[in-house]
């Protein structure tokens, strides 16, 4: 039985006004309840702030009732708002999490920006950490990811705070019973379709079963992981300076402005592989997008090993070259930063037996036969974006079905939908990414995703 909750103090100071992110769940009204007690004592001018997010209905309008009144139980300021996440996140062609959280996020910013409140705190906890390191390695996050949630996030407009990032649900719980406080519980929090609790209920549960440590240490990785982060910003600012040029080399000296950046390749091969695949990442952020683990390492190999004339389409729109004396960074002209069509989408050709990295796609694609396959199999497949008209099989379908059919079945939309990979093999579709094919005879395909993951809302 707790007293008091364990809070990291080093992010509050006297005279702060401080909206605690008031869900209703039991990590926000600990983190509340903590920090009314103490309010006194810190100095805190105490407000609570509540988004209605327009999802489940009568009991999202109980939770911002329960809000509300435990606000005013302890005469605390209390801000409230409704959005619609569910039309937002189908306008943007993102998940409804993602349009929550954006949604969120962006309504905290305009409370800091209206001079109401200077700080923000949402109360997500060690085991939230946990979670979400555990997700964004899953999901193959570089070691920014692994730095899962980070206890101060600055925004223009004012900064959002963590502070039970070293507290536990179990704390928390054990905080709150002493109390004798209630709290609201989220019903969608128990559903299994969705990634996170699937996480949270079956996964880790299982990996604790191994090591009892297990989220204590993956919250030290989170640590370890920020602050080598913070050490590599530094080190990029002082390198990056002399290691990317702007646009292109001229006759007589000087450079050309062309929007475009370019690395020495004779200085870039004297570089630790490290610090290589930060240059090559940090250049393309400076172009307005993001390569991940194999788009990197195809432009390494391009700038070591490549030879001058030879080109690279990227993902997102990114275009590569190696000439004599430089690796050059372009964003192909006509195409909006981060966006590729679907008409200028690339094809791989897989050799069969064998394995492919398609950075337009986000991911790598393995093909297998079985030795009774081998001698009478073709020897290559295609990875392409889809075409109207193209038909698959599905596992325990009667018929081949339409993959416009299949995507609308899917839900998927936007973007999204203009650029989705299938396998033509033989003159017929074989894979395509979200479903169960019917298996090809002596055929195993094998598919490593590079997608990441967002944070968890508390």
């Amino acid at each position: 039985m707790r007293s008091k909750l364990p809070i990291d103090l080093s992010l509050l100071r006297p005279g702060l006004r401080l909206a605690v992110g008031l869900s209703g769940g039991a990590d926000s009204v600990a983190l509340l309840r903590a920090l009314q007690a103490r309010s006194g004592e810190l100095g805190l001018v105490l407000h609570a702030a509540h988004l209605h997010h327009g999802l489940r209905g009568d009991e999202a309008d109980g939770d911002l009732d329960f809000a509300r009144s435990l606000a005013s139980q302890f005469g605390l300021p209390f801000h409230e708002a409704r959005v619609d996440a569910g039309a937002t996140a189908k306008e943007n062609a993102e998940t409804i999490e993602e349009a929550a959280r954006r949604l969120r996020y962006g309504w905290f910013r305009q409370l800091m920006a209206s001079g109401e409140v200077e700080t923000v705190a949402t109360a997500h906890t060690r085991d939230d950490q946990a979670e979400t390191v555990l997700a964004k390695f899953l999901r193959g996050a570089w070691t920014e990811g692994l730095s899962g949630i980070h206890p101060v996030i600055e925004f223009p407009e004012g900064r959002i705070l963590r502070p039970l990032l070293s507290t536990t649900r179990t704390e928390i719980e054990d905080y709150l019973g002493a109390l004798g406080q209630s709290w609201r519980e989220d019903s969608s929090n128990r559903h299994l379709t969705y990634t996170r609790n699937r996480i949270r209920h079956e996964l880790l549960p299982l990996l604790e079963s191994w090591n009892p440590q297990l989220r204590e240490h993956l919250a030290q990785m989170a640590t370890l992981a920020r602050d080598e982060e913070a050490w590599w910003t530094a080190e990029l600012t002082r390198q990056t300076p002399t290691m990317l040029l702007p646009g292109r080399p001229v006759r007589g000296g000087g450079r050309a402005s062309d929007d475009g950046l370019a690395i020495d390749v004779s200085r870039f091969t004297q570089l630790a592989p490290a610090l290589q695949r930060r240059i090559l990442r940090f250049a393309a952020e400076q172009l307005g997008t993001a390569i991940d683990f194999y788009a990197t390492e195809a432009l390494r190999n391009l700038a070591l090993m490549g030879r001058a004339g030879q080109k690279l389409q990227m993902t997102q729109s990114l275009h590569a070259e190696r000439t004599a004396r430089e690796l050059r960074l372009t964003i192909q002209p006509g195409l909006p930063s981060g966006k590729q069509t679907a008409e200028q989408a690339p094809e791989y050709t897989v050799t069969i037996p064998g394995e492919v990295t398609a950075p337009a796609f986000g991911l790598r694609l393995r093909v297998e036969v079985t030795e009774l396959a081998k001698s009478g199999v073709s020897r290559s497949a295609t990875l392409r974006n889809w075409r109207p008209g193209d038909r698959i099989r599905l596992r325990h379908s009667s018929a081949p079905r339409k993959v416009k059919e299949v995507l609308e079945r899917l839900k998927v939309t936007g973007s999204s939908r203009a650029l989705w990979p299938v396998l033509e093999f033989d003159g017929r579709i074989v894979w395509m990414r979200g479903v169960e094919a019917e298996p090809e005879p002596g055929i195993h395909i094998g598919i490593t995703s590079l997608d990441t993951a967002a944070e968890p809302a508390p």
